[in-house]
């Protein structure tokens, strides 16, 4: 014998209402009440600031050490680690609020989610540019890159924007040979260029640009020596695939060679990770295009302001930062099972009051649209 059941024509609009207050307040719940928990790289990143802390902590003591002053004003956390406002070898103008907010050992944390989320794993070798613009920072990256033993082939531009490594007593290559000298890095730049504009210095004196080839001479250092910028990139590139080809490549500031010209990149190149299917449009001109050519992910950090909101870190902070304070520690995920759930109530609801009849008597309402029928029997 077939079955029979009753269905009405319409649909009490009660029921609707139910079903709506139901789904909009699981989905506050939802969100709500979504999970924290610690970043799978956390141990990682820990080892990582922790080192990133130990090394500004050492090229603090050498200035002191060399009697060089430390401004209260412009450096509040008393790092060290920040330049002056203006100096012979001072490339471009700088905002001081990104100098101050890279002084913080978390951004090796920052660095070592990004490497992780580029696919970088132990043992796999790296290209990095870094300038003197951000010696912090440059600090966190070689940190990140010492703990998670990757193989790096670094390439430094030695002058600065304002309020970066810009004292010519202490450059950045100065300060990258002491902290190599320590044994706290295992590693260091194999070549430097000047910097500035078009990567020759072109807009300091003759005397600021001998100073800095001197510095390089003096620190060992392969000098970047071609006369268009064309042949500089191809320089480049020729050392980072000396060994073998780079898993990534992380830039370290706006270096001309390395990224191109501030007006050119920006809309193309922001700070965090560019995945490798993504191009500029500068037909290979800079290294980072290249190497986006190539099908290789490029890490960029430059809009320090900007990483530190996406992270979880201050802005500009009155103090050094602690080591493990920051929300790139952890990561906020919903609850599969609270989703689960309302997914099952909202189609049950659903299907309770719009596919079976007892949803109808249960509400005892009588809901009728004009010219409806009573409710009809269906086979």
């Amino acid at each position: 014998m077939k079955k029979i059941y009753w269905r009405p024509h319409g649909t009490p609009l009660l029921a609707i209402i139910l079903v709506a207050v139901f789904s909009v307040g699981g989905g506050l719940a939802v969100e709500r009440f979504r999970i924290t928990e610690r970043s799978p790289y956390y141990a990682v990143q820990m080892e990582a600031s922790q080192l990133a802390s130990e090394a500004m902590a050492a090229i603090k003591q050498e200035r002191l050490k060399k009697g060089l002053p430390i401004d209260s004003g412009a450096d509040p956390a008393q790092s060290g680690l920040i330049g002056t406002f203006i100096s012979p070898v001072t490339s471009s103008s700088g905002n001081l609020e990104a100098k101050q907010t890279s002084i913080n050992p978390n951004f090796a944390a920052v660095i070592v989610d990004l490497l992780e989320e580029a696919g970088v794993h132990q043992g796999d070798r790296v290209a990095v540019s870094v300038s003197g613009s951000f010696p912090a920072m440059n600090i966190a990256l070689y940190a990140a890159i010492k703990a998670l033993h990757l193989k790096p082939t670094i390439i430094s531009s030695v002058s600065s924007s304002q309020w970066g490594a810009n004292d010519p007593d202490f450059l950045w290559i100065d300060m990258e040979h002491q902290l190599y000298n320590q044994g706290i890095f295992p590693f260091r730049s194999v070549a430097a260029s000047i910097g500035g504009r078009y990567d020759k210095g072109k807009e300091m004196s003759e005397a600021a640009r001998e100073s800095i080839i001197q510095a390089i001479e003096k620190n060992g250092l392969l000098r970047i020596t071609d006369k268009t910028l064309h042949e500089n990139v191809d320089q480049r590139m020729s050392i980072y695939f000396k060994e073998g080809r780079p898993k990534a490549y992380i830039n370290v500031g706006g270096g001309i060679a390395a990224v191109g010209a501030e007006r050119r990149r920006r809309g193309f190149l922001k700070s965090g990770l560019t995945p490798s299917e993504d191009h500029l449009t500068d037909k290979g001109k800079f290294v980072v295009s290249r190497f986006l050519k190539e099908g290789t992910p490029v890490i960029h950090l430059e809009n320090m302001k900007q990483l530190a909101s996406q992270y979880g870190l201050p802005a500009a902070p009155a103090g050094f930062p602690e080591v493990g304070e920051g929300g790139v520690y952890s990561r906020t995920r919903y609850n599969k099972w609270l989703v689960g759930a309302l997914l099952v109530g909202i189609f049950g609801g659903l299907y309770f009051f719009f596919r079976t009849d007892l949803g109808f008597r249960l509400l005892q309402v009588s809901y009728r649209r004009k010219g409806s029928a009573p409710p009809e029997p269906m086979v």
